[in-house]
């Protein structure tokens, strides 16, 4: 039997038979940058469920090549593959470009008020490069362009954007709305910056602790617009301050905060800094911390951390390589790091059950 194409692979993803559906899966996950073109023609081209389970495949692949592509099926005519491509690209966040950050801003003036713009809202939201094509979006001639996009940056509260409100002050289109932000955004950072400064200030092992727990309390509820400030936090000189920002930014959870975290994780010296950067990359679940993760097992105060978030991972695939190590530390004697590695292994085992089915019934079938 003559060997399929990947392009009729991909449009088996849609095949009333299960190990035809598997297959395609497998094929398109180990396919490469070949893969990515042909599920990118299928977002274009293909039927609506194809098209819904290209974006769903593009999800678990991550290339921003596909970007572009997913925020155009964002205009389809059938909610279904709307959703699809919303569900896909808020799954891509950490890795999307500024070209697909540009596709998806260009469609805020044309988008009326309801769903779909909550929907909009809400994933340029959710991407950290939307921030610099909506202050370009500032300098639109169009001034409802101006308008749509100086709201926007009003939600988002990102430092990022002053520079461009301060540059927007002279458009009569947008001067409130820049007059506005930007007291709000002095604001936050008058209200970090005197958090920290007081946190600097306490003396004395407990009551320094005390300290920072009271200072996560008081600026957790800042969210987002407090991102950028605390990544420049994580720099401080002050390891307590260091500490405070790491688990901030964990427990908000933005994938901006994953390579500072990972730079603190890998570079801090002081040990307690270390634990929280650990322990705020397990809770955004991204895998490029993989490589640090695995290398922190062997230290002691950090390896119970590093099994935790490897356990928390989103992407599963990317521990495969390492399942060996895995099946090692599931008897290990700290009962923690063994039950994560238990459920490590667990999943990887499930995953390669699945696979073999289906090479065994594309073997039947041929």
């Amino acid at each position: 039997m003559a060997k399929e194409t990947i392009e009729t692979l991909v449009s088996e993803l849609i095949h009333e038979e299960d190990w035809r559906r598997m297959r395609a899966t497998a094929a398109c996950v180990a396919g490469g940058p070949r893969s990515v073109q042909a599920l990118i023609d299928a977002l274009r081209s293909g039927p609506t469920e194809l098209k819904k389970q290209a974006a769903a495949m593009l999800a678990r692949i991550k290339d921003p090549q596909a970007g572009v592509a997913l925020v155009e099926l964002l205009e389809h005519e059938e909610e279904g593959a709307r959703n699809a491509a919303a569900a896909a690209l808020e799954q891509m966040a950490g890795v999307l470009d500024t070209d697909t950050t540009r596709a998806l801003v260009s469609l805020l003036p044309k988008t009326p008020e309801g769903t779909a713009r909550q929907v909009l809202s809400h994933l340029i939201g959710a991407i950290p490069t939307a921030v610099l094509p909506l202050c370009e979006m500032l300098k639109h001639p169009d001034q409802d362009a101006q308008v749509a996009a100086a709201l926007m940056l009003d939600q988002l509260l990102d430092p990022r954007s002053i520079d461009a409100f301060i540059d927007a002050m002279g458009k009569p289109a947008v001067r409130d709305i820049a007059v506005g932000t930007l007291k709000k955004l002095s604001a936050i950072r008058e209200r970090i910056d005197e958090t920290f400064n007081a946190l600097r200030e306490v003396e004395g092992a407990s009551e320094r602790e005390e300290a920072r727990m009271a200072t996560i309390i008081d600026l957790l509820g800042i969210g987002r617009p407090s991102v950028e400030i605390l990544i420049e936090y994580l720099e401080d000189d002050d390891w307590l301050v260091r500490e405070a920002a790491a688990d901030l930014l964990g427990k908000i959870g933005d994938v901006r905060a994953v390579d500072p975290l990972m730079k603190r994780l890998e570079q801090d010296k002081d040990t307690g800094v270390k634990e929280l950067a650990i322990k705020s990359l397990g809770l955004i679940g991204d895998s490029r911390p993989t490589r640090l993760y695995l290398d922190a097992i062997p230290i002691r105060p950090l390896r119970v951390y590093a099994m935790e978030a490897l356990a928390k991972i989103k992407d599963v695939g990317v521990l495969r390589p390492h399942k060996d190590i895995f099946d090692q530390l599931r008897t290990d004697r700290d009962g923690l790091v063994a039950y994560n590695a238990g459920l490590i292994a667990d999943k990887l085992e499930a995953m390669s059950v699945a696979e073999n089915q289906s090479h065994e019934e594309d073997h039947e079938h041929d």
